[in-house]
């Protein structure tokens, strides 16, 4: 429970950070700061932007980083699974694949526990990512980032914001590791294809993400077939990776990317009817493909930013994110006696964390955006 208090509270400090400062003009470029569809045709013959249910999405460009369209782009939502997305950009770089790691009760009582994890069995590194982004495991995200916290929760939660500041997604807050609904978590469409396009220069997200079928062994004479929800993979021309998600307060939400002729799209959706994220994901990549280089482009996809520790590549380095979140938290944290002294002052932080990032973003904004309901029903996919 108190890990799971540090954990709301690094989430609010996330999103108070995230709202510091003067109102700053939306990322990406001022159009994006638009609500309803924002799309420009620089003549009658551009492709006319399909009809879609969803309450936000975004179509880009992954190579370019132009927005070709979008709807209510910057708008707070319930991301569901595709959370998960920022969780294995976030942890990959953090972890050796051929490495085990022992799984926690904490892990297995998740509801729904979708790989069936045992508690105090060793599992690989590799099998758990792959378990993550094929059957959206929600047991396997709460053992991931256990593991990249050296066992603790809320260090592991820490270093998955820290990787959505990294890579300017500040309408992101992460509070589960999983997507299942949580106060204060929310993400948006424009983070979810930030966050899509840094998982598609990553070879090993890649590589678990695009797995359409995977043999799993959960306990010593118990072994299962993973196979992958996203059927962009096999149904859709070009289809290269994605992942879904769905809770009852969500709807449907979706992150797709495809790649034809040497152009790569990137899909994001949020809010949509049930079961219909997949149609809708590919009428957008549809139009995105006739009309690349056809309509203006309404807005960019920023790049990560570059902190004083970036390697010379110029890209930060894991190492130096996993610092940098660790320096957020007490270092003392680890003392039980410490931990049960901050216990009751995390509800204090979460509180005053949560509403003054709610504050600011609304006078950002003019007001929040969020999906309507409160639905208690915490499956996901």
């Amino acid at each position: 429970m108190l890990e799971r208090v540090l954990a709301l509270a690094v989430a609010a400090a996330a999103a108070a950070a995230g709202a510091a400062g003067p109102a700053p003009q939306a990322i990406g470029g001022a159009p994006l700061a638009g609500r309803g569809v924002i799309v420009s045709y620089p003549s009658r013959s551009a492709p006319r932007l399909p009809g879609i249910q969803a309450s936000a999405f975004v179509v880009a460009d992954a190579g370019t980083g132009q927005v070709l369209a979008a709807k209510d782009p910057h708008g707070w939502y319930r991301p569901a699974s595709t959370l998960k997305v920022l969780t294995a950009i976030s942890l990959i770089p953090v972890l050796n694949p051929n490495a085990t790691t022992v799984v926690s009760k904490q892990a297995t009582s998740t509801v729904p526990n979708v790989a069936s994890l045992v508690a105090g069995r060793a599992y690989k590194i590799s099998d758990l990512f792959t378990a993550l982004l094929t059957i959206s495991a929600n047991d396997a995200a709460i053992a991931l980032t256990q593991a990249a916290g050296s066992g603790s929760f809320g260090e592991g939660m820490a270093l998955i914001n820290a990787e959505a500041r990294h890579l300017q997604a500040d309408d992101t807050v992460a509070v589960d590791p999983n997507g299942l609904d949580a106060p204060g978590q929310h993400t948006s469409a424009y983070d979810l294809a930030l966050i899509a396009r840094r998982a598609l220069g990553m070879p090993a997200f890649m590589k678990y993400d695009e797995t359409i079928s995977q043999r799993f062994v959960v306990a010593r004479r118990k072994a299962e077939t993973l196979f992958n929800q996203n059927a962009l993979l096999t149904t859709y021309p070009g289809g290269i990776g994605g992942k879904i998600g769905w809770t009852s307060a969500a709807g449907a939400t979706y992150v797709g990317m495809a790649r034809r002729r040497g152009v790569t799209l990137i899909v994001t959706l949020l809010h949509c009817p049930a079961l219909t994220e997949i149609s809708s994901a590919e009428k957008l990549l549809n139009w995105g493909f006739s009309a690349d280089g056809k309509v203006t482009p309404v807005g960019t996809l920023v790049g990560p930013l570059r902190p004083p520790s970036a390697s010379a590549s110029g890209l930060p380095t894991a190492s130096a994110r996993a610092a940098s979140a660790r320096a957020a938290r007490s270092p003392s944290v680890a003392s039980p006696s410490v931990m049960a002294a901050i216990g009751f002052s995390c509800f204090a932080v979460i509180a005053a964390g949560i509403g003054f990032a709610y504050s600011r973003r609304q006078r950002a904004r003019g007001s929040a955006r969020t999906t309507p309901g409160g639905g208690s029903l915490r499956l996901s996919r």
